[in-house]
């Protein structure tokens, strides 16, 4: 069955906002890019018949797509300039969405890579707990403001790795004084002075 749009064209609003990464431009609509969960497609294959993704990556210079809610950030190669490549996408956006199905999930084994999922915070270690609550409440809403996020995928000898997604792959602001900053807030928060945060 394949899915049947609630809106047209003539309804669909979006605005571009750069970010802090100059390679990424946020683009927030008036209607949903991913209904639930979050979702990175580095090439169009990786979602099948979506007729957005496809055109999307069909726009020069297009890398990386980052799709959260309302929310899409596209990660460029910086060959084009702001508003030329800003309203390309707005004109795709505007013509594809009415057509795309924002309730889309990948393969089981491809979703806890691709969507950041939350995960079962009861299965993580009490340390682990309490770090996802504080980057819930300090880090991730800036991230997210910006078009970005975070994933933390191990803490193993002090040291927490963590992986960088959206508008902050690739970042410059992400790998210095993002990153400074969110290590002194999980020192101070922790009570460990020698924690290392790690991107990777």
């Amino acid at each position: 069955m394949s899915y049947q749009p609630h809106f047209t064209v003539d309804d669909v609003m979006v605005r571009a906002q750069p970010t802090p990464n100059p390679y990424a431009i946020k683009f927030v609509a008036n209607h949903a890019f991913k209904a639930s969960g979050k979702a990175t497609i580095t090439h169009p294959s990786e979602l099948g018949d979506s007729k957005l993704v496809e055109s999307l990556f069909q726009v020069p210079g297009v890398k990386q797509l980052y799709l959260h809610q309302n929310t899409l950030t596209v990660n460029h190669e910086g060959a084009m300039e702001f508003e030329a490549l800003a309203d390309q996408i707005e004109g795709v956006i505007k013509t594809r969405l009415p057509i795309h199905d924002p309730h889309f999930k990948f393969d089981d084994e491809v979703d806890e890579a691709k969507t950041n999922t939350p995960k079962d915070r009861s299965q993580l270690s009490e340390e682990m707990r309490e770090i996802e609550e504080i980057l819930d409440r300090t880090i991730r809403p800036g991230l997210q403001a910006d078009g970005g996020d975070l994933e933390v995928l191990e803490l193993k000898d002090n040291e927490l790795k963590i992986l960088y997604m959206g508008a902050c792959g690739g970042c410059p602001s992400a790998m210095m004084g993002t990153l400074d900053a969110i290590q002194n807030i999980l020192r101070h928060e922790l009570g460990n002075d020698s924690l290392k945060v790690r991107p990777v």
